[in-house]
């Protein structure tokens, strides 16, 4: 795993862990879109591939603010 990965992982998990206190719904919604509104599409990119490998070192809501993202994506391209 590169350095990039781990600043990646590292970032994911403080924005989720800042949105974790609130409930579900409103954290998983909070993370994916600070990760959307703030995040440039190479980092982006990146994080997609992190998920599609399966998100080793993301917390569990970081992971699935990723996996949700990524199937947004996925329903817009098609």
């Amino acid at each position: 795993m590169s350095d990039s990965d781990h600043d990646l992982i590292r970032m994911a998990n403080q924005i989720a862990g800042f949105h974790a206190p609130y409930p579900h719904d409103e954290a998983l919604a909070g993370t994916k879109q600070h990760i959307k509104d703030f995040w440039e599409p190479r980092m982006r990119r990146a994080f997609d591939a992190l998920i599609t490998k399966g998100g080793t070192g993301l917390s569990p809501l970081a992971l699935e603010a990723g996996q949700a993202l990524l199937s947004e994506e996925k329903n817009k391209a098609a």
